[in-house]
């Protein structure tokens, strides 16, 4: 990515268009209309969630447009779980999600986390794989009952 892409923490406007994005995001592959409809809940990011001090909100902007986010939540001491992270599809493959989840990563650690939990779509094993995830089980999704999805952790204690 030779653009220079801003990451700042989300603001309560921000809300629907990071809704709107994650939909676009994960309709990207390919789901049917009614699954997609199902997750549409799961989806939306409101003013409440971006507001949440157990949250933690980030948007990518490329020339101050939106271009991704992820949210990170604090289960612990020693543990966060990234709660969404989503890219817009026509920057898919472009490096964002990578800068997204480094980003994560660095601020996961420095506020007190030595490890990231992350339930991932089957579509995006391998990008969590690349980057350093360990598959550690499965988990049902929230939207979708029976639909199980894999559950990665990435060890964030130290830089390297």
């Amino acid at each position: 990515m030779t653009e220079e892409l801003n990451i700042r923490p989300a603001v309560a406007s921000d809300s629907e268009t990071l809704s709107d994005l994650a939909y676009r995001s994960k309709a990207y592959w390919g789901y049917a209309t009614d699954f997609m409809e199902a997750c549409r809940e799961e989806l939306s990011v409101s003013v409440t969630d971006i507001a949440n001090p157990e949250r933690s909100y980030f948007v990518a902007e490329l020339r101050d447009v939106v271009v991704g986010f992820y949210a990170l939540e604090r289960l612990s001491a020693s543990e966060s779980e990234l709660e969404a992270m989503f890219v817009a599809p026509q920057h898919i493959g472009q490096g964002i999600g990578r800068r997204l989840i480094e980003h994560a990563k660095i601020h996961a650690r420095q506020n007190g986390a030595a490890s990231l939990l992350i339930q991932g779509d089957p579509n995006a094993m391998s990008f969590y794989r690349a980057a350093g995830g360990i598959l550690v089980g499965e988990r049902e999704s929230d939207s979708i009952q029976g639909r199980y999805l894999p559950e990665f952790r990435i060890d964030v204690s130290s830089s390297g």
